[in-house]
Order: structure tokens, then C-alpha cells, then sequence
């Protein structure tokens, strides 16, 4: 039996990762996020109401589910406490739940005003970040002076590290960037405070997990983002600061690449992406914005509005080579109800000359052209439908055209932002 699943974004994120997750966390004893910060957002639709999570694992909501955060995974505890509250204030045992890596870098204060002066400085050539400091806290880890969630627990090592932090980073904040100083003694005294709500839940994640293979549970590993932003194989430098992609969950959690037993990657049936960077079958004209509104397509964690374009079947059969995927979760299906056409791009054009692949140089990604399929669309409704061949025929052809080009199946189609409204014909905790 599958015992530890990865859950990956293929585009460039903002899939419906959050969903899924909660989906197949009733088969898990345990959820592990694995990169990223509090600049994803994952949105879980239960009973009607709605939960954006941004650092905890979306498996939080549910009964005898554990959470973990690997020491991939960038924390601001003020984001996190913040996170935390709310989900008290709903009745969620967080305390009970969650379990944190001491070995994850924080995000601090400066992070997000240095996060913030470097997108002004570029003007034109924003990469279109969050804001929220994600980038320069990878950085510093990089660089071997971050301050970790293990320093919370050594008063006087944690004083003179973030001095000598803050000192860089006010440093380039005055003199580089013509902006305010983060105060030391303010920031020092917000981290003991938010500390001491943190520090009851550190624990060592990898031995969690090592204790978890050898009592044979399941466990699920979810990622943020998707895998075209990934920092070394994605839209670089349009991109985040982590790896997105499967690798990920092995070097954010300590867990060896051996123990994985399924990769599903999540995929949007048609593609939308946040900020800038290149996007080939991005929509300009009425079907564009048609997309947006009946998607609902705004960031979980910005409200920035998404772009949105036609299923990219180029940029998918590279994420399902990079991840070694072994299925697919299409969401939002039922955003397509109603057109009399899809599309689905087969390939690119660049000079033109056809390209079955991405271009070789990342640079040359933005002038590609894409190149279509057309399919009839389906006029009945898919929202809510539970079982495959309740679905349109025009629709299950789609997706079997999209099976048939990537070579890989889909396991899980999502109708509907509500946790029923999935149809599963494969359950990736179910194989053998």
C-alpha cells in the first residue's frame, strides 16, 4: 500500500493544493509541509465556510491528523501565531496538532521591508513577490546567518545573532535602499513574545517521520506554490525562493527520496498565473477575463487578481517528468460549464519553429507562441458531480485528451470548491 504521498503544484501555483490535501489527509496520520512561507495560501471550503491557511498544513481541520512544518518551510511567527489564533477562535486543537522543525529560518520584520524596497528599486522589472519577505529569508539561510527556531530557546545567542542581523539588513535598508531602519530592541521584544507560543510545539520532524515509516502510517507531504516556480527549474528569475518541486519534500523534511511511494501533481483545467513572468497561453480577450470571474481567480494570500489562459500542455508534460509524477488532480472543472470550446496547448512556437519542449534558454520563454488543440465544450452543468461517468461526454473526452498527452492519469477531478465535490477513481493511499 502507498504510505507516503507528495502533493505538488505542475503550473505556477494557486492549483487547489489546499483542497486536495485536506481531501486525502482523512487517509493520513500525518500532513508535512515542506517549503515555502506564509506567502502561499491554501483555501478550504467545509460546511460552507472558509479557512485560508498560509503556514500550517491544510490536514489541520482534521480529527487525529499530525501537522508538521520541515525545516524547509521559512516562519514568521507572527504570521504563524496569527494563523493559530484564528484557528482557535474555529475550535481547531492546534496545540494538540501541530509540530514545528527547530531548524526552520525565520522570517523577521526586515526580511519583508528589504522583500519590499527591492521591488520598488526594480520599478518595470518587479518579479511580482508577496511582500512578504520569503526571498531574503532564503537568502540568509543560504548564507548561513539566519536566525532559526532553535535560537529561540538560547536567550543570549538569539540577542547577538539578530543584532548582528539586523545590522546587515538596516545597513542596506538606509544606505542601498533609502529606507527606515528596523528598531532592534522592538523587533527582539516581539519575537520573546510570539516565541513562547511556539516553543511548546518544537519537535524533531525527521525522527517524527522515521518513527511514522517504521510504524508503517501514512503520511503526506504537501508543497506550496507550483513547479514552474520553482528557484532552479522554473520561469527563473520569475520565480520563488524554494524548491517546489518533489526534491523538495526529501531536503525540506529529512525524509528520504526512497520512502515515496506516490507523486500526485495538481493542475488547474486551465492555467493562471500571479505576478510576472512569462505565460504563453495567457488569454487578453473576453474568454480571459470570463475565466477570472467564474474561477474566482485572486491570490489567497495578496487578493491580487490571477492571469489566466488556456491549459498548457507543454509546461504540464515537464512537470510530470521533473516530479516522476505518478497521477493528476484536475481542479476547477467547472469553471470550463458552458463554452463551446477548449483549448489545450500542444505546442509552442519560437521563431517559428514548432517546439514540443520548453525553449532552452529561460529567457526566450515569454516570446513563444502557443499552438492549439480545439475540443467541442459541454453546455451541462459538472459542479458537485461525484462519479466519472455522471460527467458530460464532451468533458470526459477533454480529460482523456489531457491523459493521453502527458501519459499519465488522472486519479482525482475536483468539481466544486466543497470537500464533497470531488470525484476520486483512484486513491492515491490505495494503490499497491
Amino acid at each position: 500500500m502507498s504510505r507516503n504521498v507528495i502533493v505538488i503544484g505542475t503550473q505556477w501555483g494557486d492549483e487547489g493544493k489546499g483542497a486536495i490535501v485536506d481531501l486525502l489527509a482523512e487517509q493520513a496520520h500525518a500532513v508535512v509541509r515542506f517549503q515555502g512561507g506564509h506567502n502561499a495560501g491554501h483555501t478550504l471550503v467545509i460546511g460552507g465556510e472558509k479557512t485560508v491557511l498560509h503556514l500550517i498544513p491544510s490536514g489541520i481541520l482534521r480529527d487525529g491528523v499530525s501537522c508538521l512544518i520541515g525545516n524547509g518551510v521559512v516562519v514568521s511567527l507572527e504570521a504563524l501565531v496569527q494563523e493559530m489564533d484564528e484557528l482557535l477562535n474555529k475550535g481547531v486543537p492546534v496545540g494538540e496538532r501541530l509540530r514545528i522543525s527547530p531548524a526552520c529560518p525565520l522570517v523577521l520584520s526586515s526580511h519583508e521591508a528589504l522583500d519590499n524596497a527591492r521591488e520598488r528599486a526594480r520599478g518595470n522589472e518587479a518579479i511580482g513577490t508577496t511582500g512578504r519577505g520569503i526571498g531574503p529569508a532564503y537568502e540568509d539561510k543560504i548564507a548561513r546567518r539566519a536566525l532559526r527556531i532553535s535560537d529561540l530557546f538560547f536567550p543570549d545567542l538569539l540577542e547577538g545573532r539578530l543584532r548582528s542581523l539586523l545590522d546587515l539588513h538596516n545597513f542596506l535598508l538606509q544606505q542601498y535602499y533609502g529606507m527606515d531602519s528596523i528598531p532592534f530592541d522592538e523587533e527582539l521584544q516581539k519575537i520573546v513574545m510570539l516565541s513562547e507560543r511556539v516553543k511548546p510545539m518544537v519537535a524533531d520532524v525527521t525522527q517524527i517521520l522515521d518513527e511514522m515509516q517504521a510504524g508503517e502510517r501514512s503520511v503526506l507531504f504537501e508543497g506550496a506554490q507550483g513547479t514552474m516556480l520553482d528557484i532552479d527549474l522554473g520561469t527563473y528569475p520569475f520565480v520563488t525562493s524554494s524548491n517546489t518541486t518533489v526534491g523538495g519534500a526529501a531536503t525540506g523534511t529529512g525524509m528520504g527520496s526512497g520512502q515515496v511511494d506516490y507523486v500526485l501533481g495538481i493542475v488547474k483545467a486551465y492555467t493562471t498565473r500571479v505576478g510576472a513572468g512569462p505565460f504563453p497561453t495567457e488569454l487578453f480577450d473576453d474568454m480571459g477575463q470570463r475565466l477570472a470571474e467564474v474561477g474566482a481567480e485572486f491570490g489567497a494570500t495578496t487578493g491580487r487578481p490571477r492571469r489566466c489562459g488556456w491549459f498548457d500542455a507543454i509546461s504540464l508534460r515537464r512537470a510530470v517528468f521533473i516530479n516522476s509524477l505518478t497521477g493528476l488532480a484536475v481542479t476547477k472543472l467547472d469553471v470550463l460549464d458552458g463554452l463551446e470550446e477548449v483549448k489545450i496547448c500542444t505546442g509552442y512556437c519560437l521563431d517559428g519553429v514548432p517546439l514540443e519542449v520548453p525553449p532552452l534558454l529561460m529567457e526566450r520563454y515569454g516570446d513563444c507562441e502557443p499552438m492549439y488543440e480545439s475540443m467541442p465544450g459541454w453546455q451541462a452543468s459538472t459542479s458537485g458531480i461525484t462519479t466519472y461517468r455522471e460527467l458530460p461526454k464532451e468533458a470526459q473526452s477533454y480529460l482523456e485528451r489531457i491523459e493521453e498527452i502527458l501519459q499519465t492519469p488522472i486519479d482525482i477531478i475536483s468539481t466544486g470548491p466543497e470537500r464533497e465535490a470531488v470525484i476520486i477513481r483512484r486513491q492515491p493511499f490505495g494503490l499497491v
